[in-house]
């Protein structure tokens, strides 16, 4: 009998879950036609090989996205504390929903927000960028938008994970507080507003909850300088009236004109003034919906059910096809707007109360995902924008949050009570429940772990741009030695175009999901406006987490924690004390930072310096000059952009007085 000849080649097979695995196809060469059908599918498998190798090199997460596009819904309390939840550590507030979370999903310990105050750092969770490089973090002590009828916010060329959802099919909602800004030049531009940012339905506050809102409340906004400007009034008022006196009985001799200029000034003054703070509920208090303004001023005590049916509803509307619901609670910044049926339940007060509403409104949420059959399908995210707010008392009332074991609070930029927020992830079959991560993780990496989930991809555009251009010019030269010079004439070009569209989160699936096992975040910049007070460096390989203070506030009373004197801690000045060399902390062994180290105490003392002295260096070098969205001009009031109801001056309505809300 005669040998048998065996043809055979390696041919790659796709398995159900989109591996490939590589098998040996064999032909007995004897056969009839069988050498032709061997060499024939040597000849496709060489082609089709690459082929589907190519492919399935691209990123895992996009292929993934493009198959599943979750429905995302990202849960964003105000002010709280990382302190003030059950999951982490808190044994007196009752939060079981949020708990309910973590216990479901994947909870991060080393949370991170990029800013400690509510406007910079909202704008760093929505583009995914440090607030400097938008300008949204300011260089004077105006560090958030101060007014609806401001001129500065988020800058239009910006683009948010919203946007590019929304561009990858996505109904794009998000209810509740904004404070990035409205109007640039004119009352109805709407440059800032969150439908000129991605969103296709807004329903909320344009602005932030404030104790102004709230009539029974003392007024907040500006306090100490409204106090100045009030005090001034009357001593020019004083002058005035002394001045009419004095000519009236011949003791001084003034003459009318000048009365009647010093008097014309006395008004002007306390009008210029006044027309803005003696009015700011009804110049920040409002609420909207898209466009149009619902409230105005806006009626506290139904604000919540209304923010919790327009959430209900936007996930009952939008069930059939992905969305993208950005919950941002107006919860549990002051005045603490709570109902009456959780007054009195917690064992800490006012607060205490406002925080277990909260925590019932985030289970009256999962419970719409679950009524819809939606679980399964959708990733939901619980954070808070910064640190609990230490110095925020009324009398022997705590009004602020609680940072746990952790040094600082709200407007701190470097200690870890004003940056280090809880971090909850849940998506059923796709992140493991029950998972704590203790890797360094920040608020913008929100923003590529979603555009990735849903396809869509990071902005480059200006990255293109060079690239497109670099090719140009090298495949126009002539030799290789002119493309090389051509594309080292670009080389500023290419520093001033990437840098520009620096993305500074990371995408977070990996770590999530246990294929890897450290954040990819090396360094972390933590600034006090345009100030860097500190940085943090993930040594990986040691498991250290290194911390250099170069900036800290002086906490008045000394020793006390916060700057109860003034009510914020500054960013500079008089009030905060550089350090050289700075404050160093191994956040590993020192969590709450509470024991520096020194050349002394720490062999790897000046090695972690350098290492993160350079790393500032490199940083500094992706930053670009931008306008300032919160100067001084852009900040203050201006009655032509106002957002009114109305005629202006006269702003006031209420359209949601005729709607029956659902007893939720």
């Amino acid at each position: 009998m005669a040998a048998r000849t065996w043809g055979c080649h390696k041919v790659k097979i796709l398995t159900r879950f989109l591996f490939l695995q590589t098998k040996n196809c064999c032909f007995d060469l004897n056969t009839p036609n069988a050498e032709m059908i061997w060499r024939l599918t040597s000849y496709w498998t060489s082609l089709i090989t690459p082929l589907i190798l190519g492919l399935l090199l691209q990123p895992p997460l996009t292929q993934l996205s493009i198959i599943t596009q979750p429905n995302v819904v990202l849960l964003m309390a105000d002010d709280l504390g990382i302190g003030d939840v059950g999951c982490y550590g808190n044994d007196t507030i009752r939060t079981p929903n949020i708990d309910r979370l973590a216990k479901e999903g994947v909870k991060l310990t080393q949370h991170i927000a990029a800013a400690p105050l509510c406007t910079p750092s909202r704008a760093a969770f929505l583009t995914g960028r440090y607030p400097l490089r938008s300008g949204m973090d300011a260089i004077n002590n105006y560090r958030v938008i101060f007014w609806n009828g401001g001129s500065g916010g988020l800058p239009p060329n910006e683009t948010t994970f919203a946007k590019i959802l929304q561009q990858q099919g996505y109904s794009t909602g998000l209810i509740g507080k904004w404070h990035q800004g409205v109007n640039c030049q004119s009352r109805n531009d709407h440059c800032h507003h969150p439908l000129n940012h991605g969103f296709d339905y807004f329903y909320g506050m344009p602005f932030t909850l404030i104790s102004d809102c709230q009539p029974t409340e003392t007024p907040e906004m500006d306090r100490v300088f409204r106090r100045k400007l009030w005090v001034y009034t009357q001593m020019i008022g004083l002058a005035t009236l002394t001045a009419a006196l004095g000519r009236l009985t011949g003791l001084i001799l003034v003459r009318w004109k000048t009365l009647t200029c010093l008097a014309g000034f006395s008004i002007l003054f306390f009008v210029s003034w006044f027309s803005s703070y003696g009015f700011v509920r009804y110049w920040n208090c409002i609420m909207m919906r898209n466009h149009e303004v619902t409230e105005q001023p806006m009626v506290t005590d139904r604000t919540t059910s209304l923010i919790l049916r327009e959430s209900i509803s936007f996930i009952e509307r939008n069930k059939h096809k992905p969305f993208l619901l950005f919950l941002s609670f107006l919860h549990s910044h002051t005045p603490l707007l709570t109902t009456e049926k959780f007054l009195g339940r917690s064992s800490h007060g006012l607060f205490g109360d406002n925080v277990e509403e909260m925590d019932w409104m985030v289970g009256q949420v999962l419970d719409a995902i679950d009524k819809e059959g939606l679980k399964n399908t959708t990733l939901v995210y619980f954070t808070s924008d910064h640190g609990g707010w230490l110095e925020r008392q009324e009398g022997k009332r705590q009004l602020g949050g609680w940072n746990g074991i952790y040094r600082g609070g709200k407007a701190m930029g470097g200690w870890e009570g004003g940056i280090r927020v809880p971090g909850i992830f849940r998506w059923p079959g796709v992140l493991p429940a029950g998972t704590v991560i203790d890797e360094p993780t920040s608020l913008m990496d929100i923003y590529p772990t979603v555009v990735h989930l849903a396809g869509g991809v990071l902005p480059q555009d200006r990255s293109s741009l060079y690239l497109q251009s670099s090719f140009k010019v090298a495949s126009s030269s002539k030799s290789f030695a002119e493309a090389t010079q051509s594309c080292t004439a670009y080389s500023s070009l290419m520093v001033s175009i990437f840098s520009a569209r620096v993305i500074d989160g990371r995408d977070l699936m990996p770590l999530l999901q246990g294929t890897v096992k450290h954040s990819e975040h090396e360094f972390l910049f933590h600034y006090c406006g345009i100030h860097l007070h500190a940085v943090r460096w993930h040594q990986k390989d040691s498991g250290a987490i290194w911390k250099a203070h170069y900036v800290t506030p002086i906490f008045h009373p000394l020793g006390a924690g916060a700057c109860y004197d003034r009510g914020f801690c500054p960013c500079f000045g008089e009030g905060v004390t550089h350090h050289d060399p700075p404050l160093l902390f191994d956040l590993s062994r020192d969590p709450s930072e509470a024991k520096p180290l020194s050349a002394d105490t720490e062999p790897l003392f000046d090695t972690v310096i350098r290492k993160i002295g350079r790393a500032i260096e490199e940083h500094r070098r992706t930053l670009t000059p931008v306008p300032e969205q919160l100067s001084l001009y852009n900040v203050v009031w201006k009655p032509w952009l106002q957002p009114c109801c109305g005629t202006f001056p006269f702003c006031w309505c209420d359209k949601e007085g005729d709607n029956k809300l659902a007893d939720l």
